[in-house]
């Protein structure tokens, strides 16, 4: 969203008093003032709509026993956290970043993790890639958006697409919930082999014929 500089008369006490209201929400003024105007004149700003999401997120995915989320409200992103069932416990972190601006594009996913063990790391960069694989197969062409991944050390990178409904701040925070989820319950089941890439598959396909929203 297009910003622009305006020249504003304020009195010099309404002026601290947003001051110490911003730091305190980790803000500044002038994205406070922009969120009270806003709010005055009953507009949903870009940061709100994604404050409205994220938080949304949080609050379905509170009662999870796989999955802790970590959110601070007025940021563009939060994590979740969940442990595989694999030697030591390892900590697998979700990253969900979403972006301002309009595009293909709301936002991405991260898949960030620490192994030292060769054989995890190996079955996860297979279970990555069937995933993209898998979305390569049945996704795309049922939505025919483009979806771009991206994979690191410890770390698995994908897009996240425009909803391809119109739909509202819990519907979307509702279909990134779901989409989370999925993704870490068929790893888990993936890597103690409960479920080989012939059923990862036909799960995922599942989900997507009955998912509401696609990202």
């Amino acid at each position: 969203m297009k910003k622009t500089l305006y020249s504003l008369m304020l009195n010099d006490e309404v002026v601290r008093e947003v001051d110490a209201l911003a730091h305190r929400m980790g803000s500044n003024r002038s994205n406070l003032i922009n969120q009270i105007l806003a709010e005055y004149v009953d507009y949903t700003t870009p940061e709100r709509r994604i404050n409205d999401v994220l938080s949304a997120v949080d609050q379905l995915m509170r009662p999870s026993r796989e999955l802790v989320p970590f959110f601070a409200p007025n940021s563009f992103s939060m994590s979740l956290k969940s442990s595989l069932e694999y030697k030591y416990r390892p900590t697998i972190k979700y990253e969900v970043e979403l972006y301002r601006g309009a595009g293909e594009d709301i936002g991405e996913l991260s898949v960030m993790f620490r192994t030292q063990s060769p054989a995890l790391i190996n079955a996860m960069t297979e279970f990555f890639r069937l995933w993209k694989h898998i979305e390569d197969m049945h996704l795309a062409p049922r939505t025919g958006a483009k979806h771009s991944y991206a994979l690191y050390d410890g770390k698995f990178v994908r897009s996240l697409a425009a909803p391809d409904k119109n739909c509202t701040t819990e519907e979307l925070a509702s279909a990134l919930s779901e989409y989370i989820t999925l993704f870490d319950r068929l790893m888990k089941d993936h890597l103690t082999g409960r479920l080989d890439s012939h059923e990862v598959e036909a799960a995922y396909y599942s989900h997507m014929l009955s998912a509401p929203v696609h990202i």
